[in-house]
């Protein structure tokens, strides 16, 4: 069982702790926060989650409030000033990504109607709520985050394997992976509840 009757990795900081406590595990539905967990996921490829979320509120500035329409018409001299922006990642690979898969998030809009619809259907638009005692059990990917991947692949989008895909699975609620002695696998359940 977890200390403090809690997911053990959200007490290395304050932020950290706030962002467990009020959104990890959350179900969303908003498109323009998925795309925005998206995209973070992508840039965290190879860095600590931390990192992002110290440098988030740059990022949401730097990147339209993560408005995928706006983001999907970037000129390649806005890409270039992302580049040097030192408040954010600046790698140059997953700044392309970002708005190629802004581009490809449209597409996924136009056919789906949203691209919330075409999300969820991968955990039949109902959060998978999984029973872990402890940290070491949670997997970092399983067969649906293999499926996303290679589904989000094959229309286009970049940084999204299967290990990305089980992240942002994890941050948008589409799983509940809060170990089960902490207070928030609970909450999370009875939120989805009260939305439904």
């Amino acid at each position: 069982m977890e200390n403090n009757n809690e997911c053990g990795w959200s007490t290395s900081s304050q932020l950290m702790q706030e962002y467990h406590d009020s959104e990890w595990g959350v179900p969303i539905h908003d498109d323009q926060k998925l795309f925005e967990f998206l995209s973070l996921e992508g840039f965290q490829a190879g860095l600590s989650w931390s990192i992002i979320l110290n440098k988030r509120e740059h990022f949401r500035v730097a990147f339209d409030d993560f408005d995928w329409r706006v983001v999907a018409e970037y000129s390649s001299s806005k890409e270039l000033e992302l580049q040097q922006n030192e408040k954010i990642i600046r790698n140059k690979l997953k700044i392309k990504a970002a708005i190629g898969n802004a581009k490809a998030f449209c597409k996924i809009i136009s056919e789906f109607g949203s691209f919330n619809s075409y999300i969820w259907q991968f955990v039949n638009h109902k959060p998978i709520v999984n029973q872990f005692n402890s940290l070491n059990e949670i997997p970092a990917l399983t067969p649906i985050a293999e499926s996303m991947s290679k589904d989000l692949k094959k229309r286009g989008f970049k940084f999204v394997g299967p290990t990305i895909c089980y992240a942002f699975m994890q941050a948008t609620g589409m799983v509940n992976d809060h170990v089960i002695s902490c207070k928030r696998h609970k909450e999370v359940q009875n939120e989805y509840k009260e939305t439904i």
